[in-house]
């Protein structure tokens, strides 16, 4: 049997009835990425030595009777995530010798559950792009079309699986990074309600890696199911045992509905500020349309939906305000005289750019503040809603492009070209209050390549958008391979 592409869930029941063995199935895996790796670039800190001994490892466990979550599964690793022994670069030319002494908190669950870490996976730089190639690791290529990205700054997470590189992957999510590769490469991810996860360890280098909290960016899991997403974000969740985990325990409640008939969904697929590319609509589409015949009740409008053009400033805002952190002050200063010569009616995103970057204290505090007035109009909507269907980004997977000033590249929607940066609408909706979001394919566009749709879910509630990815997954089918 092949087995690279099968789901963890169906290897772990295949390792406890003796069919087949860790050793095996991490021999298979890496196989495969040996054979088609080079095409692919994704895995890009290979570790089979170490990989091997751990499925033998896993083996003499099970042998003895144990059995973890996730023994003998063979994983991936995000790139930014330290493991001891391995370089952690973020893509940084400055730190491609850096190799940290010890795991991140999350490696070091997984190995807990048993995994068998086959390597990590390529970032793009200082992972602040929606493409993942850097100058250490080069390219990543999308597996459905080598010309197009995979996406960022997940992307060699989301390729490697699409690949048949291991059966899970941890990847992380500020402006959509764990989404927007899953959408471009066809599976699945999601984003945890901000803080369930801790992300000590997932670090610029050369660190220190300690317990912080981060504002707005999270960690996550990535997978060909959604079944599997569950599987590993149990594994995941749960506090830092140096900080809140000296206290609190989690219990995450249990998803609203069980039936797809049960929930309530708000369906969106316009922004005031960016259009819907027909493909993504159509996916959109294709999922609503499951929902209605499964016997959900769909609305495409609400009043209590929270207004979408100042949630986009808002985060878009929030999401510069910390890329200048450590600019030089005189850098800093001009950010901030050419901010003060905006007009007062310029609200484009272009306009929260660069305001987001002049922020001051204050300015922060004043934002935080209405990010808050938006967290109460989300708990107010999911009173009526159990999930919230919209895009990830207005169009599939794009082109290759490289140019060293992001502000030059473009995007095209439907042959009209959009500022590269516009497209991180979409994923902020849920990053800026801190919501729950799940990936799901919903497709392919007319030229083949994958759609994907989130499904945005209440705080802290991950597993009703992640019930519901189940629910849809078996109405409209997920991952195929490329």
């Amino acid at each position: 049997m092949e087995w690279n592409f099968q789901s963890a869930e169906e290897l772990a029941a295949a390792l406890r009835s003796g069919e087949v063995t860790s050793a095996e199935l991490t021999d298979d895996a890496i196989t495969r990425i040996e054979r088609d790796n080079k095409a692919i670039n994704s895995i890009c800190v290979p570790d089979f030595d170490r990989a091997r001994a751990a499925a033998r490892g896993a083996d003499q466990a099970r042998a003895r009777g144990e059995d973890r979550p996730l023994l003998g599964i063979p994983v991936t690793v995000k790139e930014s995530y330290d493991i001891a022994g391995l370089p952690t670069t973020w893509g940084i030319p400055l730190h491609r010798n850096y190799i940290p002494s010890e795991d991140a908190v999350q490696v070091s669950r997984l190995k807990a559950a048993g995994v068998v870490v086959l390597g990590k996976t390529n970032v793009p730089l200082g992972l602040q792009d929606v493409q993942s190639f850097n100058e250490i690791y080069g390219t990543t290529n999308n597996p459905w079309d080598h010309g197009r990205t995979s996406g960022g700054s997940s992307g060699g997470s989301a390729a490697a699986l699409a690949s048949g590189f291991g059966a899970l992957s941890i990847g992380s999510d500020l402006a959509g990074s764990l989404r927007t590769p899953a959408h471009f490469c066809g599976i699945y991810a999601h984003k945890p309600t901000l803080g369930l996860a801790a992300s000590r360890g997932m670090v610029p280098p050369p660190g220190p890696a300690l317990p912080v909290e981060h504002d707005l960016a999270v960690v996550g899991p990535m997978a060909r199911t959604a079944r599997d997403l569950t599987l590993l974000l149990d594994v995941m969740a749960g506090p830092d045992p140096l900080t809140l985990g000296v206290a609190y325990d989690l219990t995450l409640p249990p998803a609203r509905h069980e039936r797809l008939r049960d929930f309530r969904v708000l369906v969106l697929d316009e922004h005031p500020l960016i259009p819907t590319g027909a493909a993504v609509r159509a996916g959109v589409n294709r999922v609503a349309d499951a929902l209605v015949d499964g016997g959900a009740r769909v609305e495409r409008d609400s009043p209590l939906l929270p207004d979408l053009t100042e949630a986009a400033l808002l985060y878009t805002q929030l999401l510069f305000s910390s890329s200048v952190a450590r600019f030089p002050v005189e850098a800093y200063e001009q950010l901030r005289t050419l901010a003060a010569g905006l007009g007062a009616d310029d609200r484009s995103l272009d306009a929260a750019r660069l305001r987001g970057m002049a922020f001051s204290h204050l300015d922060w505090i004043e934002a935080n503040s209405r990010r808050e007035l938006h967290r109460h109009g989300w708990r107010q909507l999911f009173a009526e809603f159990d999930d919230v269907v919209c895009p990830i980004t207005p169009t599939p997977a794009f082109p290759h492009d490289h140019n060293p000033d992001p502000r030059e590249r473009r995007i095209d929607i439907d042959g009209v070209e959009h500022p590269y940066f516009d497209q991180l609408v979409w994923a902020g909706l849920p990053t800026m209050p801190g919501l729950p979001a799940t990936a799901v394919p919903a497709g392919r566009s007319p030229e083949g390549l994958p759609v994907g749709v989130q499904l945005i879910g209440p705080m802290f509630e991950d597993r009703t958008p992640l019930r519901l990815a189940e629910l849809l997954e078996q109405k409209i089918g997920g991952f195929q391979r490329p």
